[in-house]
């Protein structure tokens, strides 16, 4: 879909997880330390806890957070009290080791994943999403937080806020007090000494800003890193085309509903899922497909179907090579489609010969 913001996503879905994320409802993910998922219906009544791997089975269920067991909150509440205290992430993983706890996934605590306890706005009742891309075969991409899609309040917290705004007080200013200049130079230096740089190496790495700090200051990650001269293994140039296809699929809906009406028919449209329903008889989803050039050459779309949705009818709209203009359209219907997704590929060379007869 498009060249999905996070490869697992579709354009279309990714619309309805933003809406749904708003309205205080869990997407994805592990609850992480201290929290739990639980399962509740339409009418929000509560349904269930869900173990680590289970899944809702209904569409209309959701999910939303909920405290952990009792033991679990006050292990949060004393990571807190001990950073505001005046201990270093490290020091606060040391005690935890030493007493047992392990981190949900069952490891040892680090400095990253304290670190990571105390900048999560979950732990206040915020309900926070896209703070991060992951591309199938590629590494995370951390998006800068002006991106991020937030509810607050949406959880009962286990952190007082006045607690947790005095955390990240202490974590700013651990950055403020360096320059530009300087923090640049220690990530300079950590280039240097481990060769490769991301979130997590910069996080576990003492006495050194936190990636957050860094994408505070310099707007993000990938701009930090441009301006000591590290380039990623990849481009990061398709974030900026999945914003413009984004922003493009609202119009290309609105398009088809004011076509369909034109010539007479009914179109009702869901508007968490973008799901249409066509003269009351069947079911439709368009999707824009991003174009993308591989080093041989050639071009391939890569269409993901909503296997959760599964509509009568998927409308995939090819995108030229630029990404900016439509290029064709498919109609795939359901009946025909035996896979999650589908990858068509145009070879220069043989496409040049069909163009010419």
């Amino acid at each position: 879909m498009a060249g999905e913001y996070s490869r697992e996503l579709s354009v279309k879905v990714f619309a309805g997880q933003c809406r749904l994320t708003e309205l205080g409802f869990r997407q994805g993910g592990p609850a992480g330390f201290g929290l739990r998922r639980c399962l509740i219906d339409q009418a929000g009544a509560t349904k269930g806890e869900l173990s680590r791997g289970e899944h809702k089975s209904i569409q209309t269920d959701r999910v939303v957070l909920v405290p952990g067991p009792p033991e679990e909150v006050d292990t949060v509440r004393w990571i807190y009290r001990s950073f505001v205290d005046g201990k270093l992430e490290r020091e606060i993983a040391s005690s935890l080791n030493e007493r047992g706890l392990m981190t949900d996934l069952g490891r040892a605590w680090t400095r990253g994943t304290v670190h990571e306890v105390l900048i999560n706005e979950k732990y206040i009742g915020n309900n926070v999403w896209n703070r991060g891309s992951f591309k199938l075969k590629k590494k995370r991409v951390r998006n800068n937080p002006d991106i991020w899609i937030r509810a607050e309040g949406a959880f009962d917290r286990i952190v007082d806020r006045s607690l947790y705004e005095t955390a990240q007080t202490i974590i700013r200013e651990r950055s403020y007090k360096l320059s530009d200049h300087e923090m640049l130079d220690a990530l300079q230096r950590l280039l240097k000494e481990r060769g490769h740089l991301s979130g997590l190496i910069i996080d576990e790495t003492e006495c050194l800003p936190s990636s957050s700090a860094y994408q505070i200051r310099f707007g993000s990650l990938v701009r930090a890193y441009k301006l000591i001269g590290f380039a990623p293994d990849h481009d990061y140039r398709y974030v900026e085309i999945n914003r413009a296809l984004r922003r493009m699929h609202p119009q290309v809906v609105g398009g088809a509903i004011a076509g369909i009406e034109s010539a007479g028919g009914k179109v009702e449209q869901d508007p968490a899922t973008d799901l249409l329903t066509i003269n009351g008889e069947f079911t439709a989803s368009i999707v824009v497909v991003r174009c993308r050039a591989t080093a041989a050459g050639s071009l391939r779309w890569l269409i993901r179907f909503d296997v959760g949705l599964w509509p009568d009818l998927t409308v995939a709209v090819r995108m030229d090579q630029p990404n900016r203009d439509p290029l064709d359209y498919y109609l795939l219907p359901r009946i025909d489609m035996n896979a999650s997704q589908l990858r068509l590929e145009r070879i220069p060379v043989i496409w040049n010969h069909i163009r010419h007869v």
